[in-house]
């Protein structure tokens, strides 16, 4: 495996910067992002598909030195029933994955997006309860006339050029926990996978390294993120896991997004390295810091710190005492 990071929280550095930046942390790749929520900072989409010449000048930039991309990422909802952000998220989609396979990039992250609860909603709509029945039925029309539909067809344009769908297992969006991303995968094609974030599966109550497992077996996980979260038991108990408090209220929420390390102990990111590399996943365990008690710097030095120290790198020896 290898160490990389998601780029956007070095969104205020200019590429250069941000590419010396990684190289002096000892890292081995970048994940970056191509629009809507990650924003755009380190890559002129339009421009890159444009001109053979800047894609040459981008990319050399990065491997003069000693660099690779793990992914692009353009997390949207291209199924929001806001159609100005649904066509946002969808083109920006499509043209990523189109840059991804003329760069030889092979893996595009994005969410799976939620619907609206009929064709005339304004806004996204999450269920998160079998009852009342009519949160059922939401769901089931969002699946079946929404979500599958929308992902067979980009599914196979990504399949087409050669490209892995990273789908981050978000709580908000619809494919939020292994069952729902193996149940969308069996519904549309092998190109969709996991864009596994051990963070948003804490606060849903789901071991990672289980969730590892499961996928591992489906051959599922297409890229990793690197981020912990730390519960709250105390004020678990008066807010529920689904706390709608804004993250800043570090005091009183009942889960805090933390730099690797400081929401669980490293035995446990020890643990979820080793369950990668047993079940098949031996690609790049990208970086991303949303700490809201350090600064940047601090909380990726300490992400980078700890995950050197439980990263397997080196390819299995053979096992000579048997």
């Amino acid at each position: 495996m290898k160490l990389g990071v998601f780029t956007v929280l070095f969104a205020d550095k200019s590429f250069e910067e941000m590419l010396d930046i990684v190289k002096e942390s000892g890292l081995h790749a970048v994940e970056i992002g191509t629009g809507c929520y990650p924003g755009n900072s380190h890559c002129d989409l339009d421009g890159l598909l444009e001109s053979e010449d800047a894609r040459k000048e981008y990319i050399g930039k990065i491997e003069d030195r000693g660099l690779s991309i793990s992914a692009f990422s353009c997390h949207g909802n291209p199924i929001s029933p806001d159609q100005e952000f649904a066509r946002e998220s969808h083109e920006t989609l499509l043209k990523t994955i189109k840059l991804a396979s003329l760069l030889g990039v092979g893996v595009v992250n994005c969410f799976s997006g939620t619907a609206g609860d009929h064709e005339g909603a304004k806004h996204p709509n999450w269920p998160v309860t079998a009852w009342p029945n009519e949160f059922g039925d939401v769901l089931k029309w969002q699946w079946e006339e929404k979500l599958i539909p929308y992902w067979k067809e980009v599914g196979q344009y990504a399949k087409e050029h050669k490209i892995k769908i990273g789908l981050e297992l978000h709580g908000g969006f619809l494919v939020h926990t292994p069952h729902t991303l193996l149940k969308l995968r069996e519904a549309t094609c092998d190109a969709i996978g996991a864009n596994l974030d051990p963070s948003h599966l804490w606060w849903q109550g789901i071991d990672p390294v289980a969730a590892i497992k499961i996928l591992g077996k489906a051959n599922a996980i297409h890229h990793f993120h690197a981020k912990d979260t730390y519960i709250d038991q105390e004020n678990v108990n008066m807010y529920g896991l689904t706390d709608m408090q804004p993250y800043g209220e570090v005091r009183s929420r009942a889960w805090t997004f933390r730099s690797v390390g400081c929401g669980h102990d490293m035995k446990v990111w020890s643990d979820m390295m080793s369950a990668l590399r047993t079940y098949g996943y031996d690609y790049v365990v990208s970086i991303e810091h949303e700490d809201p008690i350090m600064s940047i710097q601090e909380g990726f030095a300490r992400a980078v710190t700890n995950l050197k120290s439980v990263l397997i790198e080196e390819t299995p020896s053979q096992m000579w005492w048997v």
